[in-house]
């Protein structure tokens, strides 16, 4: 076993770059699927619905003879906890980078953590075949932000691919636009077994095997996913579970080997160093501890992820609509539920508060909580969350907030509205570079707090043509005030239904998001009002039915649609005093305080 050629990378890159295309045109091309095989690395149902990665995945392919262990990382900043998790199993990264937006600040966070680890990257340069594409800018750029974030001479001399993920074809050299530069992935493949290093472990030396990954299966329990450092693993082999050095050692046996090949497990009948194994049977395991032999104990440090940004609080669900649709809803239920969430999600903190049914959850990020959120509802929870708040730092009695770098891509038109708007927020302009084909890129730091609520505002300042990325910088000093919604909302003063009579009166006094028919009750958020106070509305008024007769017809009662609030739109849109409902059907909002007269006495 100890001969056998291994290679572990990571494929690393900003948002929609291309990662888990690259990926699925890898395992193609190298045989492991035949021809009418569907490969997909994305396989959850949120990841299928937004095209996007969340989840860090492992897969393997084999290439004249080399065994290569390939780890799909997920690109946004959110899901930082996983790509950190990712870069701890591999020997070399593969950093893709789109041939015309270049670098971006995702780009930038993932090679930050790869180069500080010492990883050397192979760049390719991806979708080189869009028109507007500009592989030499890229380069260049991509060198420099290198040298900016302190890369050693020989990470500095990293080899190029020019790839075409979709079409499946990478080259060395460049060729003309519009025409296919090589035959197949195979210039990709020749240069990561070029310069990926191979594993120098010791198959005799004691086990070290560190846990990167978790999973669960109902059938055997707890799995763990991680790297052989040195040693060799069989089934039924007695071991120790450590947590890094000064951990105590817990004896444990382990069950079944299992190795990656193409998407699926094998079970093997042992590993040896540099593979990438899943095993079971120990009860004790969880991230970043070691799997060491019980005579001769050897652990690893523990790994360290970066700390959540992010707080907000999941309340019990208290609204008079309470229980009729989900079917978890007390606070045992959602606590048990986000222990779990805890054992493999790394990047999570969740602590309980001095009010009764109310949970205090920090995060990564906006997203990073609403995905949770998501998946909680669809397993069928009821709860109600706050407004996120951003994590404060205490610096020698100093009041310290996170601050962010925020790179937005737009056109040239909508420059002005996006600056005032950015500035409104305290951000500062660091950069600012138009392309020259009518769109200019904006590079500005801004406290974590302007940006809750930014991303609707946003596009809709831009028609939805920009694009905008934002990562975590470091604390600073706090900047003050920073303004919040413009905009008053409509609230309900009566339970029931909502009738169209209703809401052709309420028509001309804002935006609604609810439709006919809709169940309200009393402190119910109907709509958005078009001044910027609150207003009581009566959503529930039928017409009063009399035996008068009526000079003039009938008028028609013409509506404007509602605005569709998703999950996203309603965290980001509540101010302190709301929270917003989530069921398995249904997002409402809500004051926190349900009637007008709480309502007074609380803003005393």
């Amino acid at each position: 076993m100890s001969h056998k050629q291994i290679r572990n990378i990571a494929i690393i890159a900003h948002v929609d770059h291309g990662k888990t295309t690259m990926v699925d045109q890898l395992l193609r091309q190298s045989g492991t699927f035949a021809d009418h095989e569907k490969v997909v690395m994305d396989n959850n149902a949120i990841e299928k619905e937004r095209g996007i990665t969340i989840l860090a995945k492992n897969c393997a392919v084999t290439w004249e003879g080399t065994h290569i262990n390939i780890v799909d990382t997920p690109g946004h900043a959110d899901f930082g906890g996983e790509v950190e998790r990712a870069l701890s199993m591999v020997d070399g990264v593969v950093l893709l980078i789109d041939a015309q937006e270049g670098p971006m600040p995702q780009t930038r966070f993932v090679t930050k953590k790869a180069l500080a680890l010492g990883l050397k990257p192979i760049v390719v340069v991806n979708k080189v075949d869009k028109p507007g594409a500009n592989p030499d800018k890229v380069i260049n750029a991509t060198f420099d932000l290198f040298d900016k974030l302190g890369a050693t001479d020989e990470q500095l001399d990293f080899p190029v691919v020019y790839a075409s993920g979709i079409n499946g074809w990478s080259s060395l050299e460049e060729g003309e636009q519009g025409e296919q530069w090589g035959p197949d992935m195979s210039a990709l493949f020749n240069t990561v077994l070029k310069h990926v290093p191979a594993q120098k472990g010791d198959p005799d030396a004691p086990l070290q095997l560190q846990i990167s990954a978790l999973d669960f299966s109902t059938f055997v329990g707890r799995i763990g996913v991680g790297r052989i450092s040195q040693g060799t693993i069989r089934p039924m082999m007695d071991v120790v579970v450590m947590e890094g050095p000064d951990g105590k050692p817990v004896k444990g046996r382990v069950n079944q080997v299992l190795t990656f090949q193409g998407l699926e497990r094998v079970q093997a009948t042992e590993a040896g160093p540099g593979e990438i194994v899943l095993i079971n049977g120990l009860t004790d395991i969880g991230i970043g501890v070691t799997i060491t032999d019980p005579v001769n104990p050897m652990p690893l440090p523990m790994l360290k992820v970066d700390e959540p940004t992010l707080t907000m609080n999941f309340c019990v669900n208290t609204s008079p609509l309470a229980g009729r649709e989900g079917k978890y809803v007390t606070s045992r239920q959602i606590w048990d539920r986000l222990q779990k969430e805890l054992q493999h999600n790394v990047a999570l903190r969740v602590k309980e508060t001095d009010e009764e049914g109310i949970f205090e959850v920090m995060g990564r990020g906006e997203l990073h909580l609403t995905i949770l959120l998501e998946n909680m509802r669809r397993e069928g929870f009821e709860m109600a969350v706050s407004k996120p708040r951003v994590v404060m730092k205490d610096v020698n009695g100093e009041k310290h907030e996170p601050i962010e770098l925020v790179t937005a891509d737009i056109e040239e038109q909508h420059q002005g509205g996006v600056m005032q708007a950015l500035g409104e927020r305290k951000g500062e302009l660091v950069n600012m570079d138009p392309d020259g084909r009518g769109r200019v890129r904006l590079e500005y730091r801004i406290p974590a707090r302007g940006l809750i609520g930014f991303t609707n505002e946003f596009l809709n300042l831009t028609r939805g043509s920009g694009l905008i990325a934002n990562i975590f910088d470091c604390y600073e000093p706090h900047k003050g005030d920073i303004g919040g919604r413009k905009n008053g909302v409509l609230i309900s003063m009566d339970a029931g239904e909502i009738f169209t009579y209703a809401l052709g009166k309420l028509d001309d006094r804002g935006r609604m998001f609810v439709k006919a028919n809709d169940p309200v009750y009393e402190g119910m958020i109907v709509g958005i009002h078009s001044r910027d106070n609150d207003l009581v509305v009566n959503a529930t008024r039928t017409k009063q039915l009399t035996n008068f007769r009526v000079s003039g017809k009938e008028d028609a009662i013409k509506i404007t649609p509602p605005i569709e609030c998703t999950l996203e739109y309603g965290v980001e849109f509540i101010e302190d005093d709301e929270l917003v409902e989530i069921t398995p059907k249904s997002i409402r909002l809500r004051k926190r305080y349900l009637t007008e007269s709480e309502r007074k006495r609380s803003g005393r």
